[in-house]
């Protein structure tokens, strides 16, 4: 990354602690407030990757930054009969616990507190890992990859979906004017933390993405990488695999 952002600019807290103190704040609207911000078309990838997890018939999955468990909640469509939900904030992960309860998915999905940097998992766990909106809150990007190379079992899939930056036109200038302007205006009416749809913003626009990840992927030992834009490449599904 060329650039580290941080959700408070004036906090002595390290970029992860400050991720934490953010999400547990904005717990209580993140879901509502996402549906706005994306126009409901996050849904719309997160199917894709289930379908892509789906496909290789896991029987165990790793959701890491799970927030509110959308994406973990949606995996119960696979195969996988066990599916852990990791998170670094409790706000976050305790309302995920009360949507997973009201569907009755307590004995599939576990929720747990825990460092993407430093996972509790033996090597070799899990089938399938998969990170949403995520990666760009690592406090340091290549450790956490590291790591879920570490407990992602041989021949396993990783799916990220992440937001990416439109390069062609229309659309670079149009990602550009909604970025800057329209999401942080969406944070500052309706959202009681102001800084995170900032940061949120600004964190989208100097993270990696494209080849660029691809080859960060690559580096740290992943095989198979591959990235898939979505509408007009405002975000970014990418798989890979292990050895």
């Amino acid at each position: 990354m060329s650039k580290s952002i941080k959700p408070y600019e004036n906090s002595d807290l390290n970029k992860k602690e400050q991720v934490t103190k953010m999400f547990d704040t904005i717990s209580g609207e993140y879901d509502n407030l996402n549906r706005v911000i994306s126009f409901g078309i996050d849904i719309k990838w997160r199917n894709k990757v289930v379908k892509l997890v789906a496909d290789t018939k896991p029987n165990n999955i790793l959701d890491i930054a799970t927030g509110t468990g959308d994406l973990a909640i949606s995996l119960t469509e696979t195969t996988a009969n066990k599916i852990i939900g990791l998170d670094i904030s409790d706000g976050m992960l305790e309302v995920g616990r009360q949507k997973i309860k009201s569907k009755a998915l307590d004995g599939i999905i576990k929720m747990v507190i825990g460092d993407s940097e430093d996972l509790p998992f033996k090597d070799n766990t899990f089938d399938a890992i998969t990170v949403a909106f995520g990666v760009r809150n690592f406090m340091n990007l290549k450790k956490g990859l590291s790591e879920i190379l570490r407990v992602l079992k041989p021949g396993g899939i990783f799916v990220i979906l992440e937001t990416s930056v439109p390069i062609k036109t229309p659309y670079k200038q149009g990602y550009k004017l909604y970025s800057k302007f329209i999401l942080p205006t969406i944070g500052k009416v309706f959202s009681k933390d102001r800084s995170a749809y900032k940061y949120l913003s600004e964190s989208a626009s100097v993270f990696p993405f494209g080849e660029e990840l691809n080859n960060i992927l690559r580096e740290i030992g992943f095989i198979n990488v591959e990235d898939k834009p979505q509408t007009f490449g405002v975000a970014t599904i990418y798989t890979a695999s292990k050895a």
